[in-house]
């Protein structure tokens, strides 16, 4: 947790290897836990032109630029990420979510399947799916999947689908009620 400590003993190491990508990356993740997402990401530009393979330099550049609101360059460091591994949940999962956030529905919907197919008992990208289709006014596989995601965490899900405002255009369909009070 001592992160600025940490920025100082990379810099003291890339003063002396400035070549050293993982002392970039580790310092791009620290500079990214102080908030300081500009100057991580030109920690994981560093780093990827040091070793343009390194997948979680790619990822944690996308988490960054999602966090600076830049939703497409975050699309392009996720596909870059999972150019080199495909299979990585998490980047999965964060690109769905940046699909999300660009309104690119069925796009989102695609890539968290599949998550699901790597971690079948996620709960948040099942649940990140449902406000797709919400979204999208997609009643049937809406329902579908609440019942689905209810039915992996019953108490945390009818919760959120009760207050969730995603929810609102659906929330007078009796089958809605009935997930969400149990009686389905």
């Amino acid at each position: 947790g001592c992160y600025e400590e940490a920025i100082t003993a990379y810099n003291a190491t890339l003063a002396i290897q400035p070549a050293a990508a993982n002392a970039l990356y580790n310092k791009g993740k620290a500079l990214d836990k102080l908030g300081c997402y500009e100057e991580a990401i030109t920690a994981y530009n560093a780093t990827l032109a040091i070793q343009p393979d390194a997948a979680d330099a790619f990822y944690n550049k996308g988490k960054a630029l999602d966090k600076l609101e830049c939703y497409e360059e975050a699309n392009i460091a996720y596909n870059a990420a999972l150019a080199i591994q495909p299979d990585d949940y998490e980047t999965l999962y964060s690109k769905g979510d940046v699909l999300r956030k660009l309104e690119r529905y069925e796009e989102a919907i695609t890539v968290y399947e599949m998550a699901l197919v790597i971690n079948s008992k996620d709960h948040e990208a099942l649940y990140n799916k449902i406000l797709c289709y919400a979204l999208q006014g997609k009643i049937e596989p809406f329902l579908e999947n609440l019942e689905r995601v209810i039915q992996l965490n019953p108490e945390k899900y009818r919760k959120l689908a009760k207050t969730d405002k995603n929810f609102d255009s659906i929330r007078d369909d009796p089958r809605f009620q009935a997930l969400i009070d149990g009686k389905a």
